[in-house]
């Protein structure tokens, strides 16, 4: 019988700013956090999805990133974020992808997912949005065809948001979902709340 599936984003792992942002003055608080509602939540045999963003650039903070996923019950598997370095915008992401496949089931740029009989894509970066005033990287976000996207990136509070062409946007980063993972079940349920609104 297989597990739950879950989904989570911009953990930030020891990244001292973003703890900082989060109420946090010492990262090990932030990370211990992170840790409890992942472990208390997460079962051996559940699949959980992270949204990019595991920890900040560079190599001393991405291995202890790494070794705090390992460290975590569940199959975990990464969709790559700009502060992952195995993601294809940097150059040396293929020196550290077989690091990450440590700690990872697999990795990639977006997935493709289907529950209850809906389609929906996965991307570190939601079709339209940001945490800067600007936004950045549109060369690796998705082209908006329609499907609903599950996201992380923002560091919003806010669950649901649309794209340009009116497209729904779910952010399943812990900003917006108290520090925790978010069940597959839940993100079904705002989804298809969402998708009836919009087609009133």
């Amino acid at each position: 019988m297989t597990g739950k599936v879950w989904f989570t984003a911009d953990l930030h792992v020891g990244h001292r700013f973003v703890a900082g942002l989060r109420g946090h003055s010492d990262t090990n608080d932030h990370d211990s956090l992170l840790a409890s509602h992942w472990d208390r939540m997460v079962q051996p045999d559940d699949q959980v999805w992270v949204l990019g963003d595991i920890s900040v650039s560079g190599s001393r903070a991405q291995r202890a990133a790494l070794e705090w996923i390992a460290d975590r019950p569940g199959t975990k598997h990464l969709v790559s974020g700009n502060h992952d370095d195995c993601a294809p915008m940097h150059r040396n992401a293929h020196k550290w992808l077989r690091s990450y496949l440590e700690a990872f089931e697999s990795v990639a740029p977006a997935a493709r997912r289907r529950y209850g009989g809906q389609e929906f894509l996965l991307s570190h970066y939601p079709y339209k949005g940001d945490h800067t005033e600007v936004q950045r990287y549109d060369q690796w976000r998705l082209p908006d065809h329609g499907l609903p996207i599950l996201h992380g990136h923002t560091h919003s509070g806010g669950r649901v948001s649309y794209s340009t062409k009116g497209t729904l946007q779910l952010h399943v980063g812990v900003d917006a979902w108290g520090m925790r993972p978010v069940s597959i079940h839940q993100v079904h349920q705002l989804m298809t709340e969402k998708l009836k609104e919009n087609d009133k």
